[in-house]
């Protein structure tokens, strides 16, 4: 065990950890900013290619251009985008659970149609069953 820390020590240990960390943290960083680039409607398909070359051919570079220049608005479409979503998944349960075609629904106007003497009660009991079988 001693000739193992004696070949390869503490400090080389260390270096080789921030290295990997730093490498993991670059990619992510790559992710993001072609993720958010990718997603981007206001830019068009020259542009997003153009900042895909400057990003793979010179990376520092091109990373460090994207932060200074557009890093500014990544977190404000992040936010717009998660409550555009936010707001479609409302609006879908809205209309889902205010749905004319319950089964409750179903019943209460065959109930009307039963009252008006649209219908007889055979079949409000027919459109009560069809709707209570949903």
């Amino acid at each position: 065990m001693a000739l193992a820390s004696a070949e390869y020590p503490f400090l080389s240990l260390m270096w080789t950890m921030l290295v990997f960390f730093c490498w993991i943290a670059w990619f992510w960083l790559l992710f993001v900013i072609l993720g958010d680039l990718y997603r981007r409607a206001d830019v068009s398909g020259w542009g997003k290619a153009g900042w895909t070359v400057l990003v793979i051919v010179l990376p520092f570079v091109g990373v460090l251009l994207y932060l200074c220049t557009q890093g500014r608005n990544i977190l404000d479409r992040q936010r717009a985008r998660e409550v555009a979503t936010q707001r479609r998944f409302d609006d879908y349960v809205r209309s889902v659970s205010t749905s004319d075609n319950t089964g409750a629904a179903q019943i209460a106007e065959a109930r009307r149609l039963l009252d008006q003497g649209v219908i007889d009660d055979a079949e409000f009991q027919a459109l009560k069953r069809k709707a209570l079988a949903r």
